[in-house]
């Protein structure tokens, strides 16, 4: 397997990874989940991928069972997850601090984890304040809840704004 750094961090990641999208705990079971894991596994595979909102968090339940009954070493593995759709409340979404928090602590409880490697903010959120989601994210890191942030489906501009801000206040930039 190739194994590339993860951006500018000295984090070597898969040049594959896996991910549960809403096959996991949806459309297979945990048997053939913890098949299609162990054979990435076993091909060198150390990035295995999530969302709180694949198969309305099943998916993150089916991978941490998986990983557990795998025995790996959590070192060994390079796991991500994403945050935005949590559920139906009106906090249980979006990127406010509220809900990047109490996302994550529920992400990691599905998971049976103490911390993921690195957390994406899954979409951008229109209705809170980008420098509101870096103060959040920068938070996670600093609990140690995650090693690092990025984004994913954001803009260019979206992403230099949020580098901005995390410069400016002294915080961890996305990844």
């Amino acid at each position: 397997m190739e194994y590339r750094r993860l951006g500018k961090s000295g984090l070597w990641v898969s040049a594959l990874s896996l991910g549960s999208w809403v096959t996991f705990g949806q459309q297979v079971d945990e048997e053939t989940a913890y098949q299609c894991m162990k054979a990435a596994y076993e091909a060198g595979v150390n990035f295995f991928d999530n969302a709180e909102a694949y198969a309305n968090g099943q998916a993150e339940i089916v991978m941490g069972n998986v990983i557990k009954r795998a025995g790996w070493k959590r070192s060994d593995l390079v796991i991500s997850t994403k945050i935005f759709w949590g559920g139906k409340g009106p906090n249980d979404k979006g990127l406010s601090r509220k809900h990047v928090i109490e996302g994550m602590n529920a992400s990691l409880r599905r998971l049976q984890m103490d911390y993921v490697d690195l957390v994406f903010c899954h979409r951008p959120d229109i209705y809170t304040p980008i420098e509101e989601t870096v103060w959040a994210m920068n938070y996670l890191l600093q609990q140690g809840k995650a090693f690092y942030w990025g984004t994913s489906e954001w803009s260019a501009q979206q992403i230099m704004e949020a580098y901005g801000i995390a410069r400016r206040e002294h915080l961890i930039p996305p990844l």
